[in-house]
């Protein structure tokens, strides 16, 4: 039994070595003084942090990508709140048909997705690219929307709004009274997770950019089409920490126990 359990440890610590390696490795070639990333670093510098803050169109996408995302999940809570309530809380026919339909965004493809939107909103529809570009980050924030939302309502206790509604409170008003303080913290769980769907995303934004509008990941990669300097890997750590301080956010207000279920 105690080689077995030596064994399963030693298999664990392989896992974790294989998945943290490219991480480290990448976190210390960030610090790499010279103009080429280097594994290990020669030495020990900061400057291509600081690099990260002087190049103007960086800082431009990365406003770009905060605007898209937060009007992104702006739209899906509009859209996601009602329908992961209706799914979570009626029985009613083709319930999980629309359920697959909200759920699709994550199945099918990116790249089928953004080409399908480019073809149809900015060729066939003639969209600017900001409104497409908003559009098809609400697509794929949705499914994660609901989701997430209506984990939290399966543990809310509908017999409260019930309650409410019997004391003479209309329905819209025990909907915002009664309902959405209990998952308000779903709901915050819910923005974290498409937030960073959407800040990350490629697939849709390769077909939905253009002259003028492009998103942060976007730039990252016609950056390192001419340089290949150590700032990309000083912005991934910088990303690395990001996501790291939003799922501790997370799970803090939910648990990881949350996206286990449904």
């Amino acid at each position: 039994m105690q080689e077995k359990n030596r064994g399963l440890a030693l298999f664990t610590l392989l896992v974790y070595v294989f998945l943290l390696s490219p991480l480290i490795i990448i976190a210390a070639t960030s610090f790499e003084p010279g103009t080429i990333m280097k594994f290990p670093p020669q030495g020990f510098s900061l400057k291509w942090y600081e690099n990260i803050f002087k190049q103007s169109l960086f800082m431009e996408t990365f406003k770009i990508s905060i605007i898209v995302s937060f009007v992104g999940n702006l739209l899906a809570l509009l859209l996601g709140i009602p329908a992961a309530y209706a799914l979570s809380r009626f029985d009613f026919r083709g319930k999980e048909a629309w359920n697959a339909v909200f759920i699709s965004p994550v199945l099918i493809p990116g790249i089928v997705m953004g080409f399908t939107m480019l073809k149809y909103l900015v060729v066939t529809y003639h969209l600017p690219m900001m409104p497409a570009l908003f559009i098809g980050h609400t697509v794929i924030m949705l499914p994660f929307t609901i989701r997430v939302i209506a984990s939290s309502l399966s543990n809310f206790d509908f017999s409260v709004e019930e309650a409410a509604l019997s004391l003479g409170m209309n329905r819209l008003r025990t909907f915002f009274v009664v309902v959405l303080p209990n998952i308000k913290s779903g709901i915050i769980a819910a923005v974290i997770i498409a937030f960073l769907d959407s800040f990350n995303n490629v697939e849709i934004s390769v077909f939905m950019t253009g002259p003028g509008v492009s998103t942060f990941p976007i730039q990252m990669l016609s950056y390192l089409e001419n340089h290949f300097d150590p700032t990309l890997a000083a912005i991934s750590v910088l990303l690395m920490l990001l996501t790291a301080v939003l799922i501790f956010i997370i799970e803090r207000l939910l648990g990881l126990s949350y996206f286990t279920k449904r």
